[in-house]
């Protein structure tokens, strides 16, 4: 009953610190673009604009929620729901910090909503179903534009799903590698715990920088936002959708930006483990101060990258589609497969060092 209690306290922290975060998102989208043109940003309602967010929700609510009459009303009613829902759940494996309080006792001792032991998989086969979102809102609203948006993100996230998957694999192997074939190798506290020694980032380079462009492709994010190109689709997938509709597409892109910084922070930054803690000493902290540090650590991380997608996003510019398809067709997938086979040979002979 106890364990019930403390995941349902997390559920709802987890929660309202993503959503909160995912609105404030924006704020930073806007802050940092308007500093990166040279221009002011929202400064009007609150101090330095910060309840912009705030203001910008109430004027959704209020919108009239249009649907075209020949939509179908069903689906085009329940596609962002979906899109927002897949964007949210996939926090439920990430571990925030490891640390031995009651609220960590029945989950090995790491501050996560759920340590299954195909934690990894469970991420891999969310991901790959955030597609019927957008695809749903594209046909179900009975548009050539939309639908033409909705088309081509099925066909954007299936060409880049495949690298990102195998920059994971090389990922799971490297974990395998150094806990020495032990069970548990797909959990994501089992990946975090096996960077004490050196960050994935380092060891697999050429793996996290696939996984980076790969995720920028997933999130619909610049420069791979072929699905709302506005100067050819008028919008894309969500032309015509308005009111809060058309704010929990935003809301769900926002969350996968977040959701994706976490992964990056926890496959390849080593998640909530600090720079240099063994030489601190953080293993005989007491717990609190090592959730605390380690949320903390987690939290400061997934900003960085927070910031980075919003960066990119206003430096360069837009790939053309054939761009986009070469790119992750004949450049990302033979240089995963390649990275795989180093990463492999190299656990390999790390696996056949430390045994004899």
């Amino acid at each position: 009953m106890e364990f019930v209690t403390y995941s349902l306290i997390l559920i709802g922290l987890a929660l309202f610190v993503l959503l909160t975060a995912a609105a404030y998102s924006v704020y930073l989208e806007r802050k940092v673009a308007a500093l990166i043109q040279q221009r002011v940003g929202p400064n009007r309602v609150g101090p330095w604009g910060l309840l912009q967010p705030l203001a910008d929700v109430i004027k959704l609510i209020l919108k009239e929620d249009i649907v075209p009459s020949v939509a179908d009303k069903f689906v085009h009613f329940i596609a962002p729901i979906i899109s927002v829902t897949i964007a949210l759940v996939v926090m439920a494996v990430i571990p925030f910090a490891k640390g031995d309080i009651a609220m960590t006792e029945a989950t090995g001792g790491f501050l996560v909503i759920a340590d299954v032991n195909i934690g990894i998989l469970y991420v891999l086969a969310i991901t790959s179903i955030a597609v019927y979102g957008v695809t749903l809102a594209g046909w179900s609203s009975n548009s050539k534009y939309a639908l033409l948006g909705g088309l081509r993100s099925s066909a954007q996230m299936i060409s880049y799903e495949l690298a990102m998957g195998l920059a994971v694999v090389s990922v799971i192997i490297l974990t395998n590698a150094k806990f020495g074939g032990a069970e548990g190798f797909l959990k994501p506290s089992a990946i975090v715990e096996s960077q004490r020694f050196a960050w994935n980032a380092f060891i697999n380079p050429l793996g996290f920088l696939i996984f980076v462009v790969c995720a920028f492709a997933e999130a619909n994010r610049a420069p791979f936002d072929l699905v709302e190109a506005e100067q050819e689709l008028v919008g894309g997938f969500h032309t015509e959708y308005s009111s809060m509709k058309f704010a929990l597409f935003f809301v769900a892109e926002y969350i996968h930006v977040i959701s994706a910084s976490m992964l990056i922070t926890t496959l390849f930054f080593g998640g909530y483990l600090l720079p240099f803690e063994g030489l601190l000493g953080v293993e005989t902290w007491p717990a609190w101060l090592q959730i605390t540090a380690g949320v903390s650590t987690f939290l400061l991380k997934t900003a960085f990258f927070v910031f980075v997608f919003v960066w990119v996003r206003w430096t360069l510019p837009r790939f053309k589609y054939n761009q986009l398809m070469d790119i992750g067709w004949k450049k990302f997938l033979p240089l995963s497969l390649a990275n795989l086979m180093l990463i492999a040979l190299g656990s390999a002979i790390y696996i056949m060092a430390t045994a004899g």
